[in-house]
C-alpha cells in the first residue's frame, strides 16, 4: 500500500522545467531508492515533497492526504521527515541542542528556557547512542567529522518520530566505516516500521537497501521497479550514458 504518492507533479523556474509529470509511489514499509543523473529533478522531487517549494500542478499524496503546498513544518507534524545533501546542524550549538531544537512541538521554547526536561534528554541521548555519537553529546557540532554530521542529521530526524523518512545522499562524503554504520541503523530503523525513500549515487548503497528503485532523467520518471530490473532495464543505461 502506498504510503506517498506523486500524482504528475510538475515544478518550474523559469522556462526550466525541473520536475516533468512526475508519478511514482514509495511503499508503506519500504526503502525506496530515486536515482537519476546530475540535473534529473531528484532534488526537486524532494523539495516538493518536504514542502520546500510548491509544485506548479500535480499532487503529492503522503497518508491519504494532499500535502502539495504545505510548509514544512506542517509536513513534519503530519509525520514527515527530511535530510539533505548538505547537513544543516546548527554549527555552534551542542550535538545534544541540535536533538532537541528539531523537534516540532519543544525546540527553541527549551533552549529559551535554559533546561531540557529529562524525558528530551533521554530520548536524545538514547538516539545518539543508538547512532553510535552519543560521547559527542556536548560538543559543539561544528568539531563533528562530516559522517558524524550524517549521523547526528539522522538522529535529530528521529526525535520527530516520522513515519517517512526522505534521506538525500547518506552517503555523500562520508567514510567506508560510517557509512555501514549508517546502512545498519537505516534498516534497522526500517524493520521498525519507517518508511524511507532516499536520494542516492552510491548504487552499492542503493542495491543494498533498496526494495525499489525510482529512476529519473530530465525532470521525468522513467521507470520504476527492484533493483535487479533497473540494473538491466535500457533506458536506465541510456539515461546515465546517453545510449545502450
Amino acid at each position: 500500500m502506498p504510503l506517498l504518492e506523486l500524482q504528475k507533479v510538475t515544478k518550474t523556474y523559469g522556462g526550466i522545467v525541473a520536475v516533468d509529470q512526475a508519478s511514482f509511489e514509495v511503499d508503506q514499509g519500504s526503502i525506496t531508492a530515486l536515482i537519476g543523473p546530475n540535473g534529473a529533478g531528484k532534488t526537486t522531487a524532494f523539495d516538493t515533497i518536504s514542502g520546500v517549494v510548491e509544485p506548479d500542478s500535480g499532487h503529492v499524496v503522503f497518508d491519504g492526504r494532499d500535502i502539495a503546498g504545505l510548509m514544512p513544518h506542517v509536513s513534519a507534524n503530519h509525520g514527515l521527515g527530511r535530510t539533505f545533501q548538505i547537513t544543516r546542524e546548527l554549527s555552534e550549538m551542542t550535538v545534544l541542542e541540535n536533538m532537541v531544537v528539531s523537534t516540532v512541538h519543544n525546540g527553541f521554547r527549551s533552549l529559551l528556557g535554559g533546561r531540557l526536561s529529562l524525558t528530551e534528554r533521554d530520548k536524545a541521548m538514547d538516539l545518539l547512542k543508538f547512532v553510535g555519537i552519543e560521547h559527542l553529546a556536548e560538543t559543539p557540532a561544528k568539531m563533528l567529522s562530516y559522517g558524524q554530521r550524517k549521523l547526528l542529521e539522522l538522529s535529530a530526524v528521529l526525535m520527530t518520530e516520522p513515519t517517512l523518512i526522505l534521506l538525500d545522499e547518506p552517503a555523500g562524503g562520508v567514510n567506508p566505516a560510517l557509512l555501514e554504520r549508517i546502512m545498519d541503523r537505516i534498516e534497522e530503523i526500517n524493520r521498525g516500521g519507517t518508511t524511507f525513500l532516499i536520494v542516492e549515487h552510491n548504487m552499492d548503497v542503493v542495491m543494498r537497501l533498496s526494495r525499489s528503485v525510482v529512476v529519473m532523467a530530465y525532470g521525468k520518471v522513467i521507470v520504476q521497479g527492484t533493483p535487479e530490473e533497473i540494473r538491466s532495464d535500457d533506458r536506465v543505461l541510456e539515461a546515465y550514458l546517453g545510449t545502450v
